[in-house]
This record gives structure tokens, sequence and C-alpha cells, in this order.
């Protein structure tokens, strides 16, 4: 039987184009979506297996979306599908529960091949910038720098915080709680010498730690 999937983006040429793309593959579009609002009506009617979420909708942040489709169908995997290959988007994607985040210049083989490995529970596919963004996070080595010797969980929450992620966000990437988050963020501050978060994330960009 083939998979159902749902098309969220707020370009209709956008939209027709992808639809086209999957025609004569084994993925049915159910429906298509330009609004956060639509997005989330579809999804309750169709209970698609996928949705293919663009990162900016007109009305909404396309990624502050995802776990509001997933409270509404559960058992819905999303796929973003994006123009931006910025690293913030791709780590608020993961913390957000997204399987995949493609860009938009991701060939037909690859898009139908991310779908499915989402429909099926596969890991993300090897072109998607999620992968390389899990990598990333879960690298063990210690981060050192000017004398500076960071454990490995400090050195994936200080690269979330370079990137611009929020406790909630850094708790919810590492599966860890906002308070252990806070304690490794006080931890950092003072390992380096610094007074605030954003300090941090400039010193983790100069070291080439983020």
């Amino acid at each position: 039987m083939a998979l159902k999937l749902l098309i969220v983006d707020d370009h209709e040429i956008v939209r027709q184009g992808l639809i086209s793309l999957f025609g004569d593959s084994d993925i049915r579009v159910c429906g298509e979506a330009a609004s956060a609002e639509e997005a989330v009506r579809q999804a309750r009617k169709h209970k698609p297996d996928v949705v293919l979420l663009d990162v900016r909708l007109k009305d909404d942040d396309g990624l502050d979306v995802i776990k509001r489709l997933r409270a509404a169908c559960p058992a819905v995997r999303v796929v973003i599908l994006s123009a931006f290959d910025n690293p913030t988007y791709v780590a608020r994607a993961v913390s957000a529960g997204a399987h995949d985040y493609l860009l938009k210049t991701a060939t037909r083989q690859e898009l139908i091949a991310s779908v499915t490995g989402a429909a099926t529970g596969a890991s993300p596919t090897r072109s998607g910038q999620l992968k390389r963004m899990v990598n990333s996070m879960a690298k063990r080595e210690p981060a050192t720098s000017g004398g500076v010797q960071l454990t490995p969980r400090e050195a994936q929450v200080l690269r979330l915080v370079a990137m611009g992620l929020s406790n909630k966000e850094i708790a919810d990437s590492l599966e860890i709680s906002v308070e252990t988050v806070k304690e490794h963020v006080q931890n950092i501050l003072r390992k380096i010498s610094l007074n605030d978060r954003t300090q941090a994330a400039v010193w983790a960009l100069r070291h080439g730690l983020a």
C-alpha cells in the first residue's frame, strides 16, 4: 500500500512541483497546505504517514509546527525540506523531533528515500543535513582549547548554545532535563571565565568548537 504524504509549503509552485515529483512513486500525496493552521487540519483529516514541511511559512515558523503536527497526529513523521543550510534550523529540527532535514537542492531520489525512510522508521538519509547534525552532536571527544577542557556533554551543550538554541531546545535535543542543561551552561561559563551564553557562543566559534 502506498504511503501517505502531506506537503506543506507556502509557495503553490513548489507544492505542485513536489506533487508531480512523487507522481510515479509509491508515495501518494494525500493533501497539501500553505499555512500552519491548514497543515494541522490536513494532518488531522488525512492522518498522513509523513509530512514534508517547509522551514518557513508565511504565518508561522515551520519548525514550531512540528510539535503541533505530532500532537495532532502522533504517528506522523516529519521531514523538513528547506532552502536554508542553517545549523540553527537543523538543530531546532532535531530538538522538535523531525526525522530528516533536506535541502531543496536534493534530488528526486534523495527526497523519495528520505520520505520512505521516515515512514519506515529508518535512520536519517546520508544526504540529509540532520544526519550531519546528529553525528556532530554525538561526538564524544573532550573539547580543549587554550588550556580549557570540557567534558563531552559540556562540548555538546556548548555547540548547541552557539547555534542559538534555548535551554529547553537543548534539553529536548540531548534528552536531558532543563535543569541539567542549566548546570552544564554554568559549568561551561565557569571553565572559560565568561559571564553569559552569548559570550560563550562567540568563544566557541572562535575556538572552532561550533
